[in-house]
């Protein structure tokens, strides 16, 4: 067993403590599903992401943007940061390319969301570059704290943004208007929000957090059942290639 395979194992946390679960597999991709309620081609994107989520070497996102609320229904699950996010993710690639449902492959290609065998074929090719999930992060909860490390760097990129962003794992909503209206839709590994642990400078470096930070806005701990943690090239506006990456159960796992 590799030491990445260890590093990538899942922590079945307690907010008093945590114990470690079996490791499970070397990650290949971090998957972001920009998604909308108000979108009637986004359900098939989102059982896809279902099945994707089922995989342990992937991590599975979905983002829920707010430009299409419009519409006539707004999105209860949505961020305006995720908006934000993906129309970086397209300047920061320089073409217009922001749509619904759009998946985003380790920071670099996107492909259609629905398009499971795109997803696969774009997984294979960001892996051609060595810095790709190159760092073995790890993520834990003990003592009412998240601890997040990230070693030396092991690629070309010796810079990067670490971002934590809690997960609530299984979301189902009733559509009342707009293009999915009386339909209840299932949404997978919701996050509800985005927490910068600080910038990575290519050494070895521990990053934490409180557990009661986490909670925000019209979500509470007990809605968290992960927390996930992306290790990021670029910035905010700019964003590049997911250098690592590691999932944890959390909060309201614990008690289900």
């Amino acid at each position: 067993m590799t030491y990445r395979h260890i590093t990538f194992a899942f922590a079945f946390a307690l907010l008093c403590g945590a114990a470690a679960a079996p490791a499970v597999a070397e990650p290949r991709a971090v998957i972001e599903l920009f998604t909308s309620q108000g979108c009637s081609s986004c359900p098939a994107a989102d059982k896809v992401l279902g099945e994707l989520a089922a995989d342990p070497s992937l991590v599975t996102m979905s983002l829920a943007v707010d430009y299409w609320d419009y519409l006539g229904w707004k999105d209860t699950l949505a961020l305006h940061g995720h908006s934000d996010r993906q129309r970086a993710y397209a300047a920061a690639r320089g073409d217009r390319e922001v749509y619904t449902p759009q998946v985003v492959v380790n920071g670099v290609l996107h492909v259609l969301g629905s398009d499971k065998t795109a997803i696969e074929n774009a997984i294979a090719q960001t892996r051609r570059n060595p810095s790709v999930l190159s760092l073995p992060v790890t993520v834990s909860v003990a003592d009412g704290k998240v601890t997040v490390n990230v070693p030396v760097a092991h690629g070309e990129f010796r810079s990067a943004e670490v971002w934590l962003c809690p997960i609530s794992k299984k979301v189902s909503v009733q559509i009342g208007r707009g293009e999915n209206h009386n339909q209840t839709l299932t949404y997978h590994n919701v996050v509800r929000r985005w927490i910068k642990l600080g910038d990575w400078n290519g050494q070895a470096q521990t990053f934490s957090v409180p557990v009661s930070d986490i909670p925000k806005g019209d979500y509470a701990l007990k809605d968290i059942d992960q927390l996930d943690v992306v290790v990021q090239n670029g910035a905010v506006g700019k964003p590049g290639p997911m250098l690592g990456t590691a999932s944890t159960a959390c909060c309201g796992a614990t008690t289900n």
